[in-house]
């Protein structure tokens, strides 16, 4: 683990406030206007979700289709980059109708030094080392492999990055594990699990782990996380989160 943080994030106050596919509240998720706010707004981290087009690039885009967040429909990894970038990102909000899918490498053409990238793997393409390997080449070319973390709900997505990126710390997300799972440094239970166990936090920080409960929306319970000594708190809207922890 990088300095025992695999944020980086050291001597930062915590928790630090991570921006879910930016600031998804007043911007379209995941595209650079949502990345761009949520910077000006003060987060700490960005994170954002992983999937591949046809063509073998990255892009940033929760679902598996284009359909919730554009104005086209069809799975993602069925189109090439040019059918993608047709498509209006703007969910709904028409003052966003030029915003596009971004690809991985024009958000981190946007990313200030200093800020962690967390990149949550959404497809099984992740399973193959290939795909994990040019990932990890397109980080290193940016020069962000030493503040990238990578996530996700597979273990085995993980663990096929850790056999190609040792070096790149993993973090695995839950709906169901109540008790901190070996082997990952960092942890992102849903948020009632540390209800369930309001001993989680502690045990993984005696393992060297960082937790960020998985609750984007998490202001009425920021004085949970701070009296549990949660590392990382999500938000979809981390401008108002900073204001809630008073900073």
């Amino acid at each position: 683990m990088r300095n025992d943080n695999p944020l980086g994030l050291i001597g930062k106050p915590k928790p630090h406030v991570m921006a879910h596919r930016g600031n998804r509240v007043a911007c379209p998720e995941n595209t650079l206007a949502a990345f761009r706010r949520a910077l000006d707004e003060g987060a700490d981290i960005l994170e954002t979700d992983l999937h591949l087009t046809v063509d073998g690039v990255f892009v940033c885009i929760h679902d598996a289709t284009v359909d919730r967040t554009t104005n086209g429909s069809g799975a993602v990894s069925a189109m090439t980059l040019s059918e993608l970038k047709t498509l209006s990102a703007a969910d709904g909000k028409p003052e966003y109708e030029t915003e596009r899918v971004p690809t991985l490498n024009e958000l981190t053409a946007i990313l200030p030094p200093g800020i962690p990238l967390v990149l949550e793997l959404k497809a099984d393409q992740f399973l193959v080392a290939d795909v994990c390997r040019r990932l990890v080449s397109e980080l290193d070319q940016a020069g962000l492999r030493e503040r990238t973390v990578m996530l996700s709900f597979s273990v085995t997505r993980l663990l096929t990055l850790r056999s190609v990126a040792s070096d790149i710390p993993v973090g695995l997300i839950t709906y169901t594990r109540a008790m901190p799972p070996r082997g990952f440094q960092f942890l992102g239970p849903l948020w009632p699990l540390l209800i369930i166990n309001p001993f989680y936090v502690r045990l993984a920080h005696l393992r060297g782990q960082m937790v960020g409960p998985l609750d984007p929306t998490p202001d009425s319970r920021l004085w949970l996380y701070r009296w549990l000594g949660c590392d990382v708190v999500l938000s979809d809207d981390p401008g108002a989160t900073i204001r809630a922890l008073g900073r």
